[in-house]
């Protein structure tokens, strides 16, 4: 095991954030973790994985563990579907490719999201209709204290809208190790229905979408509206959509009329937070190095100088425009350090 001191963590968070950990071990293997954690004298452990919903706002005086660690195993197949079991430190999106050029369905709305495969189930990672909790059977992860494994099932997780128990109860009290996937081998559910998925396959004259087109498609939207991280510093959505009662919508509707909602199984109404925010003048808004996406207002970037504190002031700004004009609470989607 070897610790590094005073870390710069740029290059290991999505928004390029430039803060130094005090210290800093990679952990590729579950000896190195437990040495981690019980090594004397040194501060409290934060587990770091991909860096992709995070925006570190202050030097971070931790022992932080960078979860490297890799691998993917078959654990069942038949002629319907397969099981899989992958490594916490696999890179999410190339675990997507991965799976689609297997032959398996199940991943493929869930295309080009940044992170690696332990934090997906942390935050229930979704998009275009699919979230991880459709295809997670069970997850391991580690007490941070102890060092022993524990599997989760996916009830266990008590999965939510961008939510799962390791972002309430159990935040910062396990390391997610491995996570167990059922997907298709056939009779693919080909979800289509959500965002430009169907008119950007009908564009390209893809008349029966399997996976791989699928895929395509979301590859395609997403770069279209979300710049990458390489280039410019994000975390995707910053924000989560906001459920409101279906009363509240229906008073804010009188008042504007092309207000979007899309009524939840409860009878709330689910409002999409970049429509607040642009119709409010923020797309494309910059303070100094801080600024929204000028596709998608969602999205806050840093152009390169910023700092955490710099693109935290802008989003309690847009917080409180938000509650001024709306009376609505948007909450931020990712963890703030």
């Amino acid at each position: 095991m070897v610790i590094e001191r005073n870390v710069s963590l740029k290059g290991f968070n999505t928004f390029g954030i430039d803060v130094p950990a005090s210290h800093f071990i990679r952990v590729d293997n579950l000896e190195t973790f437990r040495q981690a954690i019980a090594e004397p004298d040194l501060p409290p452990p934060f587990i770091l994985s991909g860096g992709s919903n995070l925006l570190l706002t202050a030097p971070l005086e931790a022992r932080v563990l960078y979860m490297d660690t890799s691998g993917k195993e078959v654990l069942d197949q038949d002629a319907h579907s397969v099981t899989l079991r992958v490594m916490a430190g696999e890179n999410w999106h190339e675990l997507v490719m991965w799976t689609l050029e297997q032959g398996y369905g199940g991943l493929e709305n869930l295309s080009l999201i940044p992170g690696k495969t332990g934090t997906a189930p942390i935050q229930n990672i979704g998009a275009y209709g699919a979230e991880i909790r459709d295809v997670l059977v069970e997850l391991e992860a580690v007490d941070i204290q102890t060092g022993e494994p524990r599997v989760f099932s996916n009830a266990a997780c008590r999965f939510g809208y961008r939510d799962s128990v390791f972002k309430r109860e159990l935040k910062g009290r396990y390391a997610i190790w491995s996570v167990t996937l059922r997907l298709t081998r056939s009779g693919h559910e080909i979800r289509t229905g959500y965002g430009d998925i169907a008119g950007w396959l009908e564009r390209e004259g893809i008349e029966a979408p399997g996976p791989p087109e699928v895929a395509r498609a979301v590859i395609a939207i997403r770069k279209s509206k979300l710049p990458d991280p390489a280039e410019l510093g994000n975390s995707g959505s910053f924000f989560k959509n906001p459920v409101i009662g279906k009363s509240q919508f229906e008073n804010l509707r009188t008042r504007f009329p092309q207000m979007p909602g899309y009524p939840q199984e409860n009878g709330d109404v689910k409002v999409p937070a970049g429509w607040l925010i642009d119709s409010l003048g923020y797309k494309g808004h910059r303070q100094g190095d801080a600024g929204v996406h000028k596709n998608q207002a969602l999205v806050l970037v840093n152009y390169g100088g910023a700092s955490g504190k710099e693109i935290l002031a802008l989003a309690r700004e847009i917080q409180q425009a938000v509650r001024d004009t709306y009376g609505i609470q948007i909450e931020p989607e990712v963890n703030i350090l």
